[in-house]
């Protein structure tokens, strides 16, 4: 029996068709997840320093209505997918937070210290997040060790279910900025109460920039490098068993 010159071309088609359809599929999985991240933490800041420095809202205002996609986020992943949403949920806090520390007038000693309450708020709900097994910075982190390479997701996906060591480095991430920003609070709240004003209002900015600093180092120290090693040695491992 012959094979015609269509019945080639058929089967060359339908060959690219699949290809074609499963490297859009590969290339669709491999796109790191950003969303969240935006959505989440860059709208709700970014929509907050609008409102007030671009067009001069009240501080309430701007909190109140840089809530509203926190809010919503939050809201649906309870209703609609039977989930927490954790960083929405957090932001949302940081900004009721905000809030409530708006109204605080009067005392200037006061007024130094409740600039560390958003510091605070965020280090006790990631610090909370660890506790429940959630570590909630793990969001902020995945995306930029996963570099959208479906297959460092699918060596992330292993390891997270497979290694205690993988996990307790992830906690370990949340764990160092949770107990930073928590330390930053109590550093400016007792340098507010104990050193002169004066000296504090500049202070408060070299302690929070310090603070940063030091979290990324140690975070990157115990946390990032030993994941990515891991992750390097699951992918070799991986290429083994396949080839």
């Amino acid at each position: 029996m012959s094979i015609t010159a269509t019945e080639i071309s058929t089967g060359e088609t339908a060959r690219a068709d699949r290809a074609g359809t499963a490297t859009a599929q590969e290339t669709a999985a491999s796109k790191p997840s950003f969303l969240p991240l935006i959505l989440d933490v860059a709208v709700p800041v970014g929509s907050y320093y609008l409102l007030k420095n671009g067009f001069g809202t009240s501080t309430m205002a701007a909190l109140g209505w840089s809530s509203v996609v926190p809010a919503v986020r939050t809201v649906w992943g309870v209703v609609k997918e039977r989930k927490f949403n954790a960083l929405a949920a957090l932001i949302l806090f940081v900004n009721v937070v905000g809030l409530a520390l708006s109204l605080v007038a009067g005392d200037p000693r006061l007024m130094l210290a409740k600039d560390s309450g958003v510091s605070s708020a965020i280090g006790i709900g990631i610090l909370v997040s660890v506790k429940l097994g959630r570590p909630m910075m793990t969001q902020g982190m995945k995306p930029f060790l996963v570099k959208g390479d479906a297959a460092r997701a699918a060596a992330w996906d292993r390891l997270a279910a497979g290694s205690e060591a993988f996990r307790k480095a992830e906690r370990t991430f949340s764990l160092v900025w949770g107990t930073v920003l928590l330390g930053e609070c109590v550093a400016r709240v007792v340098g507010a109460y104990t050193l002169p004003i004066d000296t504090m209002v500049w202070l408060g900015t070299v302690v929070m920039i310090a603070s940063m600093a030091l979290a990324f180092f140690l975070s990157g120290r115990f946390a990032v490098v030993p994941m990515e090693k891991m992750l390097e040695r699951e992918l070799a491992a991986g290429s083994g068993t396949h080839s």
